[in-house]
């Protein structure tokens, strides 16, 4: 074997390599994000068996005769324009430090925060009041503006959980490393309080939490393909996405619903040939969509659609399909994380909650 022929054998098995790899790469990402949704290890009050209910679709029709065609799979019934960053933060939700220097500056004079922005493991923000303007607007490392005043924020919760008292402290000697540097004095707020109230927010946001799943199982006889699935979804607007999950979004770009494969495999473009689908589940993330009683509605009308498409039944997380008695549970559940939600000022769908659940 020559040596041209030694060489092209090493690079088409690095190749492979390198293709195994990043597949495998992709498979665990997805399985991180979703797999806590198809455990069924447990009982869960969503997904509770309907053994005792025989399968009912006269809901399904009132709801389908209820929601209008235009919303499947066209646009939302309502959107919202997303709040600017700097709009959102609040003492309810934020550590914030408000800094003045004594006369205008610009972005630079944030170099420490733009050095160790990703060291508190939760979102940090930077506003600046513009010198021009007048008005509060995000700051970047690159902005050209000068700023009469800063706010630094740091987020409180999100789903990893609560921010620790220790990643508050770090933070609150950043601030005040910066107003030293401007040889300023600045009102720091009390750590321990906010540590406290951290805990308690990411207790309230851990109970309305709530990702709700319909799945597809398909006949006895019947195999589906990705490219079955791929076609139908295609049809009722759903596309592939990065996350190995076909989406159906709003106008704003924001996920209504999204379609993936129960045994959490990922879809992906090269492979879709070749996928074998046992089952599928539609996916309602509760908290980050708007209205989600109504979505729900919308996704029961969704799944009975593409189950149709793709000759399967709709069943819960036990594969016992689902009655009409079933249905109803999962809805009022919604409705009461929705109610609750918006008794704690943070509805259900906007840019605040897509903040705290990320």
């Amino acid at each position: 074997m020559s040596e041209l022929q030694i060489s092209l054998l090493g690079i088409g098995v690095a190749v492979v390599l390198i293709i195994y790899i990043y597949n495998w790469l992709q498979q665990r990402q997805y399985r991180r994000k979703f797999g806590a949704a198809f455990k069924h290890g447990h009982e869960d009050a969503l997904y509770r068996p309907a053994a005792e209910m025989p399968p009912d679709e006269l809901l399904v029709e009132k709801i389908e005769q209820a929601v209008p065609d235009s919303i499947l799979p066209n646009e939302p019934q309502r959107g919202h324009t997303l709040d600017a960053v700097c709009g959102l933060l609040d003492k309810e939700t934020d550590y914030i430090v408000v800094i003045s220097p004594k006369s205008p500056v610009g972005a630079d004079t944030l170099t420490l925060l733009w050095q160790q922005r990703f060291d508190f493991g939760k979102n940090v923000h930077a506003c600046g009041l513009n010198a021009v303007s007048g008005e509060w607007e995000k700051v970047i490392a690159d902005s050209p503006s000068a700023y009469t005043s800063f706010k630094l924020a740091l987020q409180l919760v999100n789903r990893s959980g609560a921010v620790s008292e220790a990643k508050l402290m770090d933070f609150r000697e950043l601030a005040r490393m910066i107003a030293a540097q401007l040889h300023i004095s600045v009102v720091l707020p009390d750590v321990a309080k906010t540590a406290t109230h951290a805990v308690e927010l990411d207790k309230f946001c851990a109970g309305v939490d709530q990702m709700i799943g319909l799945n597809i199982l398909p006949g006895d006889k019947h195999i589906l393909s990705g490219n079955d699935v791929a076609r139908v979804a295609e049809q009722y607007d759903l596309h592939l996405q990065a996350d190995g999950a076909f989406h159906l979004v709003d106008t704003h770009g924001h996920t209504l619903f999204s379609l993936c494969n129960e045994d959490n495999t990922p879809f992906q473009h090269h492979t879709l040939s070749q996928l074998h689908i046992d089952g599928l589940t539609l996916l309602l993330d509760v908290p980050r969509v708007e209205q989600p009683t109504q979505g729900f509605d919308q996704m029961v009308v969704l799944a009975q659609r593409l189950a149709n498409e793709l000759h399967a039944t709709i069943v819960d997380a036990h594969h016992v399909a689902l009655s009409e008695g079933s249905i109803m549970l999962i809805r009022e559940r919604i409705a009461t994380v929705e109610t609750d939600m918006r008794a704690n000022h943070i509805i259900a769908g906007s840019a605040q909650a897509r903040r705290l659940f990320s």
